[in-house]
């Protein structure tokens, strides 16, 4: 047990060295000790809990954020970036934290695999990125990018990361929804489709985007579900889709409706890698939520914003 005096010593050296901001010969001079016994009792004050740090900053709100959602939903991965005030729910801030957390991956130097989802939060994340030299590693899509016209749709990522990395890239060439269980079977068995699919099962991480399932939501708007379709979907109990695939407010896959025909492969095993979820704004919260209660996903990168409404959920 340490002594009452040890202690006071202790306390004198802390408060010389964080608050009067004097160096370790400074503090050893007026205490009448070695700088080595002065360097002993700062790391002594710290360790006896006589320290309390406090950073004045905005960053310090999210970084507690993060560390609440990771205990609340058991993540691997959380990142929790500021949000604007005048633009709550812009794409900036976790764009800018996505294309990081792309950037650390792609940058190690042994061989991996990265899956990829598709929407606008990942495709404002890979337009952060920069050029980036990395043959030993594959990346993946998961969904299909060919619209119902037969158009490439404007957000398949897969395509925009091609142009930014050396690392080989495999998309999947069909349609997000197929137009029927059949002409999805057909298109998984194909020669050129089934070595992607496999390599999708071994991603070690996945980044993907969590979308809402309103009537004026991205599958709508992008002409992937027609009006009807996302009716019945609501009226099924669905609240999102990541790559297609709709779930309810449990964060269950559906098993009605066009998850019948949903051409994507299925999300990658989280317990065997990182999948993580990007997304922010008001309207995806109940898609937000689910996901992370059905272990949908087991990594987040949102704004502070939603980060204070999954905890109130």
């Amino acid at each position: 047990m340490v002594s009452s005096e040890r202690l006071e010593d202790a306390s004198r050296a802390a408060w010389l060295y964080y608050v009067a901001e004097n160096t370790q010969d400074e503090i050893a001079r007026k205490l009448g000790v070695s700088r080595q016994a002065a360097q002993r009792l700062v790391s002594l004050a710290v360790a006896e809990g006589l320290v309390k740090v406090r950073i004045d900053h905005p960053i310090a709100a999210c970084l507690e954020l993060a560390r609440r959602l990771t205990d609340r939903f058991q993540l691997r991965h959380c990142e929790i970036v500021p949000a604007d005030p005048a633009a709550p729910g812009a794409l900036g801030g976790i764009a800018r934290a996505t294309a990081a957390e792309m950037e650390r991956w792609l940058s190690r130097t042994e061989p991996l695999v990265m899956a990829i989802g598709t929407g606008r939060s990942l495709q404002a994340s890979v337009e952060q990125l920069l050029h980036i030299d990395c043959p030993q590693h594959r990346v993946v899509s998961l969904t299909g990018s060919i619209l119902p016209d037969g158009s490439t749709s404007h957000h398949s990522v897969i395509y925009s990361l091609a142009g930014r990395i050396t690392g080989a890239t495999f998309p999947l060439p069909f349609p997000v929804v197929a137009s029927s269980r059949e002409e999805r079977e057909t298109l998984h068995a194909q020669s050129m489709i089934k070595p992607t699919l496999a390599l999708a099962e071994r991603a070690e991480v996945t980044f993907i985007g969590i979308g809402d399932m309103a009537s004026d939501s991205a599958m709508v708007l992008d002409g992937f579900l027609s009006g009807s379709e996302q009716v019945l979907l609501e009226r099924s109990g669905a609240v999102g889709e990541i790559i297609g695939w709709a779930f309810d407010a449990e964060g269950q896959i559906l098993d009605i409706g066009t998850n019948d025909r949903i051409a994507s492969a299925p999300v990658p095993d989280r317990e065997l890698g990182l999948v993580i979820g990007i997304a922010a704004g008001a309207r995806k919260r109940h898609a937000i939520c689910a996901a992370l209660k059905g272990r949908l996903v087991n990594g987040l990168v949102t704004d502070e914003v939603m980060a204070a409404m999954l905890l109130t959920d």
